[in-house]
């Protein structure tokens, strides 16, 4: 099959079973407990350790290269999303492409309807859970990143952000995603095709500060099947804030795909 990028992004593998493609995010350990399911994660260009070269330079070629790692670990066998931040705009991207192979679709604070920052309602940063004495013991770079996107200032949420957040961040290629950037939305809306009838899952934070909820809501009559929630107490990194109501709502998305695809669970 022809390559649409020459980017082989890096993937950690876990599992086995029905495939798992989670763009942008851990789903360790909710599925390390729930065994029949290969997860796949992958570092999106520029983000972690896959390379981005000067022909990536727009969210089409970041997905291009998605779409180039589904053909050569996955093939042509039905396969669970998930998209989570910017890879929730990228996982809708991918159902519009390959409706028929998505089994289900789960999305965790994705980037809504509306693309560009200025134009998303976004609430104000409102720490619910503050731990003055936690802040002050980080360094001054953890301490700014932690706390840009922390309701819940805690040693587990700084432990999480720590191990699944900064360190994605530390090795992100600030060039190229300015890079990236530049040309942001993607050239065909993943809403502008038939709506995607089968079971998702839409996950917004009550406190989100970087994509909101309320530009999520208006996705759903593009997903007739979907469950959307709004947590309280919880802002972009939901499910290390809310990890008991994220496991759940997880949990019972797999449910009903399950249901509903004999063999996927």
């Amino acid at each position: 099959m022809t390559r649409r990028t020459s980017v082989r992004l890096h993937v950690v593998e876990e599992g086995s079973g029905v495939p798992v493609l989670a763009l942008h995010g851990c789903l360790e350990p909710f599925f390390a407990r729930r065994p029949g399911y290969r997860r796949l994660y992958p570092d999106l260009p520029g983000m972690g350790r896959s390379p981005a070269p000067e022909s990536i330079a727009s969210s089409d070629d970041v997905l291009d290269a998605v779409q180039d790692l589904v053909d050569e670990a996955i093939g042509d066998a039905p396969f669970l999303l998930v998209g989570e931040s910017y890879g929730g705009y990228l996982a809708r991207g991918l159902v519009r492409a390959r409706p028929e192979q998505v089994l289900g679709l789960a999305l965790i604070c994705p980037i809504g309807t509306a693309v560009e920052h200025a134009e998303r309602t976004r609430p104000e940063l409102r720490v619910l859970r503050p731990d003055p004495a936690l802040v002050a013991s980080l360094d001054p770079r953890l301490a700014r990143e932690y706390t840009e996107l922390a309701v819940v200032q805690s040693p587990e949420t700084l432990r999480r952000f720590r191990d699944e957040i900064m360190a994605g961040l530390d090795l992100a290629d600030r060039a190229a995603l300015a890079r990236i950037r530049r040309r942001w939305r993607l050239r065909t809306d993943p809403e502008s095709g038939p709506a995607y009838d089968r079971p998702t899952l839409i996950l917004a934070g009550r406190q989100d500060n970087s994509v909101g909820y309320v530009d999520q809501f208006a996705l759903l009559p593009h997903y007739p099947r979907a469950t959307f929630a709004v947590l309280d107490v919880a802002g972009h990194n939901l499910q290390i804030e809310q990890p008991g109501l994220f496991d759940a709502l997880l949990g019972e998305w797999l449910d009903r795909v399950a249901a509903e695809s004999p063999g996927a669970a």
